[in-house]
């Protein structure tokens, strides 16, 4: 065995060799450190004008190469092509991300983590022409391991200035393998502003579409739960929903179904079980809404709507706009909803009506606007007395008001109406039972639930043939006064509340009165 023994020379000369290395490695650190920044937001800028085909600007970034290279900043923003006429592609509070130093100098960039805070993304309307060429942009591959994001919101941009813009407020967004030109999957939570609720989501977003951000793919899964109606004034209720979506951020297709358990309008209060299945267009270019079609279900009745939920010029909130068609109601399931009482009627109800609701701060009942037709077959009312009267008026018109085998209480209703300011007006409503026709016109009031009612009631038999008895004698000189067409004529009017209605004669109506009423 040799054995090498160094002498003190020897021991300085390393020693001094080793320090000279250090403080070699020392310099270089300290010139890549002095010089990493300016690179660094070089190569971020070229990446990002490669992936966003737009101009970046940062308000402060700061890079270290502790571990890696790791940078941070603030205010970074995006004109997208340069545009300062429009708001920023993006616009992020703070950022960060790191990456391996070498990861600087190879393709693609494999950069580990990504996080923002405040970031806003605005995206344009589809272009009405076409985009003056740019620059060919050279082309920087990047892969993003785990883009993290909090507190960001999605605004898509409306065609026309004058309309609000359609806002997505997104609390937090996870998402994986992003870049390279395909869609990553990601995670995102929401809070949803109206009503509140909170919304969980995953799916893929992806490519981006440079040219066009609008038409950037997605599709995803959705839960939201836990929306309380209650911050709608005139309704209440928790409601949940499961469902999908998917097309490009600007034309984005929505399908799903809600359930609220115990939904109601306060104007009734009588909560109960409403189900709706529904397929809608998000348009981007405007922010509307459109329905196609939203089927609700509640007890024994189907409602299928059509339409939009639009937001108006110039004021905030939305304008729902539908039409409303059933051939599958029960009118004691509509009535549970607009009316306090127990429903005094039943029956099976065909229903056609526009239905708009404005925005504001109103009751609902208040804002509600309607205007429709409707038709009532096997109509029975629950009150025992006025099944009587009814039967005794059937009785009557057919001339055997002693008859108590004769006559029913089973009746047919059909009209139009138009509800304003939570006033029902109805038009050309008739009522019919065995012998005997009703034709009214007249209005309801919503709330304090007021009757003014007036019209025509006629019989099929004689005005003397109503009555028995020595009265019948004594009325047979004025049949002819009251028949027309061979049925007998009466002007009648409805007065008084839905629970104490007041029924009687009208002979000093004016004639156009009359006319509005029918006759």
């Amino acid at each position: 065995m040799m054995v090498l023994i160094l002498s003190k020379p020897a021991w300085v000369r390393l020693l001094s060799a080793a320090g000279i290395l250090l403080v070699v490695l020392g310099i270089g650190l300290a010139v890549l450190v002095t010089h990493i920044t300016p690179i660094v937001r070089a190569r971020a800028i070229d990446m990002l004008r490669s992936r966003f085909d737009s101009d970046a600007e940062f308000g402060e970034l700061h890079v270290t190469v502790l571990h890696g290279i790791f940078v941070s900043g603030k205010n970074l923003v995006l004109l997208h092509r340069g545009r300062t006429d429009v708001p920023p592609l993006l616009d992020i509070r703070e950022f960060s991300g790191e990456m391996s130093l070498l990861s600087l100098f190879r393709k693609p960039w494999h950069i580990r983590r990504v996080e923002l805070k405040g970031m806003a993304i605005h995206i344009p309307p589809k272009s009405e022409r076409e985009p003056e060429p740019r620059k060919k942009l050279r082309d920087i591959p990047v892969i993003v391991d785990e883009f993290i994001s909090d507190d960001a919101e999605l605004d898509l941009l409306p065609r026309n200035p004058d309309k609000p813009v359609h806002q997505f407020l997104i609390h937090h967004l996870l998402m994986h393998s992003v870049g390279l030109g395909h869609s990553a999957p990601f995670q995102a939570s929401l809070t949803n502003a109206v009503p509140p609720g909170e919304i969980t989501t995953q799916g893929h977003f992806g490519p981006w579409r440079m040219e066009e951000p609008g038409q950037t793919p997605l599709s995803a899964k959705y839960v939201f739960k836990n929306a309380d109606l209650g911050v709608f004034r005139g309704l209440s209720g928790i409601l949940s929903s499961e469902g999908k979506f998917g097309g490009a951020l600007n034309d984005i297709d929505v399908s799903g179904e809600t359930t609220t358990p115990d939904f109601s309008l306060t104007i009734s209060g009588h909560p109960l079980l409403l189900k709706t299945n529904f397929q809608a267009t998000v348009d981007g270019t405007n922010g509307d809404t459109l329905l196609h079609p939203v089927i609700a279900q509640f007890l024994n009745t189907t409602l299928v709507c059509t339409g939009g939920v639009v937001k108006p010029f110039h004021h905030p909130g939305h304008d729902i706009v539908l039409e409303v068609k059933t051939d599958h109601a029960r009118l004691e399931d509509l009535l549970r909803l607009a009316v306090k009482a127990d429903p005094p009627m039943t029956g099976a109800v065909r229903l056609s009506t526009t239905l708009d609701l404005p925005p504001g701060q109103g009751d609902i009942a208040d804002r509600l606007r309607l205007d429709g037709k409707f038709g009532i077959g096997a109509a029975q009312f629950a009150n025992a007395e006025t099944r009587e009267k009814l039967e005794k008026l059937s009785r009557r018109g057919l001339g055997k008001p002693q008859d108590e085998d004769a006559g029913s209480a089973v009746s047919a209703l059909r009209g139009s109406f138009v509800l304003r300011d939570g006033q029902m007006t109805l038009r050309d409503l008739t009522f019919a039972v065995t012998g005997a026709k009703v034709e009214l016109a007249g209005t309801y009031g919503l709330r304090d639930e007021k009757l003014d009612f007036h019209g025509t009631l006629r019989l099929n038999a004689k005005l003397s043939q109503t009555i028995t008895g020595f009265k019948s004698f004594l009325l047979k000189p004025f049949d002819p006064f009251f028949r027309k067409n061979g049925v007998t004529v009466l002007p009648i009017k409805v007065t008084g509340t839905r629970a104490q209605p007041e029924f009687g004669l009208e002979f000093h109506r004016k004639k156009d009165e009359k006319n509005t009423a029918g006759d």
